[in-house]
């Protein structure tokens, strides 16, 4: 069977495939967006935003449960191979 996969369709499949598979965090206000996952991770053409920011200010400390640091992102990384079936 011969596959014919347009070339459009084929830029856009593959371009989307490159995006971060989470939903991104804008950053507004936040004042560690730049340490965290969600706010720095490439974006795709069709990438998925909070509707609303996550982080809040409460008793003048910040906190968002959304936060994606490094501990975050190697949990991620440990689950993922183990998903895949392959040991790190």
């Amino acid at each position: 069977m011969t596959c014919i996969f347009p070339t459009a369709l084929y830029v856009i499949y593959f371009k989307t495939k490159t995006m971060s598979d989470i939903t991104k965090c804008k950053g507004t206000d936040c004042p560690i967006k730049d340490g965290c996952y969600r706010y720095t991770a490439q974006a795709g053409m069709m990438q998925s935003y909070f509707v609303e920011i996550p982080g809040k200010t409460e008793n003048n400390k910040f906190s968002c449960e959304m936060y994606w640091g490094k501990q975050a992102q190697d949990i991620y990384e440990q689950v993922n191979h183990i998903v895949k079936g392959k040991k790190k």
